[in-house]
């Protein structure tokens, strides 16, 4: 059976002018994961409309596409063409778990949350020529997981081609958050086996990880196995938690130990009462400056998150969060225009208010202005979501951030990676259409290498010995 798994990709990702570096970061797994259960005479074919141009004109016996939020029409497009010519489709994804009767009418068989014990009794099904319409995840487990297709990735065309899922969702449940919706009606948060995640690590060449969790230390048994494993292995890895997890016990020291060296961290505000409004309660009153520290101690570069358009923000937060991630010596930030995805209670609530201003789902990709705002006018908050972006990013800004640092060495690494992120996109642009991107990824590992260097007040003070030494004599 020919099988053919398509990712449809954000118009800007295929624009044959620009390619944004960061929609050929990493690989996505989702559907190399659900490849690995299809059998050895099985003839599967994987294209991510990110990094490649999407062939319509073959004809497998069965194609599967992923639909989130904002390719959810370009996803609706390739399944009807494929339809008009007799070939089965099925549609997954958090888009399609969200909106199923919207997603229907563009498939024959829909798959509603995650897929680990859905989809093979759907190829069951397909082989027996009984296929359902509709199949809805219930029991949720990784034990017995298959191996994932990576066979099927084009590992060239990503500069971090070794991305990695070891759990599924998150612990955490806040309002604006799109997972809830995918998970309902089982775990919402659970993990691989020690090590089955372990093994998958250690058949991926190289030294750089790309952890795609939600929350990578969300479970702290399995994180500290997981550390515990992978010391020794040499490795460098990426990814996210929350501020509680950090300050909790010395899990984050045993991250650091096995190879972390960047955390994308969901602050998402500076305001409690935002917090409490969004549910956001792993954050609510944690000491971010504290868990900062922490992490720079360690030598762990942070990606911090933040959300503007909550309730309580006024036209002043743009620039308030701004100067407090310079001061705190974040290295990235990932700023967002609050966006009310489709299932979530924020959704839910926007709409009883009538504050939904549109349902076109290409629009929330949280750099428009989707829903009514309140102490701030939608023209500001984009402009502020804009300015907040280029603020950030300017030359001095990062110079000053990267000053932060108590050590030097930590200083030129900021510099070295928020500047060679943000300042070089026309590099970045040239390097990926001349399908050299993998050629990059030795520079990212030196500059996440681990910093072994005095601190600059120590450098100082030695230096000031030196030339009093050097006057008396």
């Amino acid at each position: 059976m020919k099988v053919k798994l398509i990712l449809p990709a954000l118009t800007e990702a295929k624009s044959p002018y620009w390619r944004p570096i960061k929609y050929s970061l990493f690989p996505p797994l989702g559907l190399a994961t659900l490849a690995g259960y299809l059998s050895p005479e099985d003839e599967p074919h994987l294209q991510d409309e990110h990094v490649e141009e999407l062939d319509l004109t073959d004809s497998p016996d069965l194609v599967l596409i992923q639909v989130y939020i904002t390719n959810a029409y370009r996803a609706y497009q390739i399944a009807d063409t494929y339809r008009k010519r007799g070939i089965y489709v099925a549609l997954g994804g958090l888009h399609v778990t969200s909106l199923p009767e919207e997603a229907m009418p563009h498939a024959d068989t829909i798959f509603l949350g995650p897929g680990e014990d859905t989809f093979p009794q759907f190829l069951k099904d397909f082989k027996n020529k009984t296929p359902q319409k509709r199949y809805v995840s219930k029991e949720r487990t990784l034990v017995g997981l298959p191996k994932v297709r990576r066979d099927l990735i084009k590992r060239n065309l990503y500069l971090v081609p070794n991305s990695i899922v070891v759990t599924r969702g998150c612990p955490h449940h806040c309002d604006f958050c799109y997972k809830d919706a995918f998970f309902e009606g089982g775990k919402s948060f659970y993990t691989q086996v020690v090590d089955d995640a372990l093994s998958e690590i250690e058949r991926l060449k190289g030294r750089h990880l790309y952890f795609l969790d939600d929350h990578l230390l969300g479970n702290q048994k399995f994180a500290e196995n997981l550390f515990a494993g992978m010391n020794g292995m040499n490795r460098v890895f990426q990814g996210a938690s929350t501020v509680d997890a950090i300050l909790r016990g010395n899990l984050i020291e045993k991250a650091a130990k096995a190879g972390l060296r960047s955390l994308f961290v969901g602050f998402e505000t500076l305001n409690n009462n935002n917090l409490a409004q969004s549910n956001k309660k792993q954050n609510l009153g944690k000491d971010y400056q504290k868990a900062i520290r922490r992490l720079h101690d360690l030598g762990i570069m942070i990606n911090g998150s933040f959300v503007f358009g909550l309730d309580e923000d006024d036209d002043s937060v743009f620039q308030r969060t701004v100067d407090w991630a310079v001061e705190n010596a974040i290295t990235t930030a990932t700023f967002h225009v609050l966006t009310p995805y489709p299932s979530t209670k924020l959704f839910q609530d926007m709409e009883a208010q009538g504050r939904i201003l549109t349902k076109n789902w290409d629009l929330y990709d949280t750099r428009h202005v989707v829903y009514q705002t309140k102490n701030i006018s939608a023209e500001n908050l984009k402009k502020g979501y804009d300015w907040a972006y280029q603020s950030f990013y300017s030359w001095a800004n990062i110079a000053k951030a990267s000053l932060q640092h108590d050590h030097l060495k930590h200083a030129i690494k900021h510099f070295a990676y928020a500047g060679g992120w943000k300042k070089f996109e026309p590099l970045w642009n040239f390097v990926i259409k001349s399908r050299n991107l993998n050629n990059m990824l030795p520079v990212l590992e030196a500059v996440l290498s681990r910093v072994k260097g005095k601190s600059k007040e120590k450098v100082e003070v030695q230096t000031t010995q030196k030339e009093l030494v050097t006057e008396n004599l």
